[in-house]
């Protein structure tokens, strides 16, 4: 029978936060006021490795720039987002971690705390289809108008990724008891709430307080990006 595998992005598929590096790469662009966005990003980043993230606030100031350019300008620094900074970080072993879940038919799905626009992109690299991600308003809901520059929805943070993937499961007919075997792999203490519900919780490249938790727990413990 399916599989169900849900994986974590950032420090997870890859090495890198694309948020963090996204916020990098607008100040890079001159979209943003540099010196006042990266003290912000900087200290949000910090409370979210510290557990203390308020994620709404956090959204308020990453998704405020995305309301003052066009979706096509938008598009168009993200491919070279995609170019510059995310594909180079593109590790084998994590396309094939992937890749391995999708010839066994297992449903796949990539559940993260960064926002959809930053992250679509990358999922799409991974060619996976099904991304939960911390939703960004547009200004008459539909997927392609401008952006508000506000979060919408239940933040897929902490406790907030269970809710989104029950709520996204539950769309589909299922639940988590449903399958053989509910994988989750991610890198962040933060994600300890839904590494609890799955049956195989796999700690990736963990942090030093997952490592801890999931040693203690006798959880696998899987390093995708050491050297060979």
């Amino acid at each position: 029978m399916t599989n169900l595998a849900l994986f974590d992005l950032d420090h997870t598929l890859i090495p890198t936060d694309s948020d963090h590096e996204w916020g990098r790469f607008m100040v890079k662009l001159g979209i943003v006021d540099g010196d006042t966005f990266l003290r912000d990003v900087e200290r949000f980043y910090a409370d979210y490795k510290a557990g203390q993230l308020d994620i709404h606030a956090y959204l308020e100031t990453v998704l405020a720039p995305l309301a003052k350019y066009s979706r096509t300008e938008l598009a168009a620094w993200h491919d070279q987002f995609m170019h510059e900074v995310i594909r180079p970080t593109l590790a084998p072993a994590a396309l094939e971690l992937v890749r391995s879940h999708q010839e066994k038919g297992d449903l796949c799905c990539i559940v993260t705390a960064t926002n959809e626009f930053v992250t679509r992109p990358i999922a799409k690299a991974f060619e996976v289809e099904m991304l939960i991600a911390c939703e960004v308003e547009t200004i008459d809901g539909a997927p392609h108008s401008p952006f508000t520059g506000r979060g919408t929805g239940i933040p897929s943070y902490r406790e907030g990724k269970i809710v989104r993937v029950e709520a996204w499961l539950a769309s589909l007919g299922k639940s988590l008891d449903d399958f053989p075997k509910t994988l989750f792999y991610s890198d962040s203490h933060n994600d300890i709430p839904l590494l609890e519900k799955v049956t195989d919780p796999i700690a990736t490249n963990p942090d030093a307080t997952l490592r801890a938790h999931a040693k203690a727990k006798g959880w696998r413990i899987l390093d995708l990006f050491e050297p060979s």
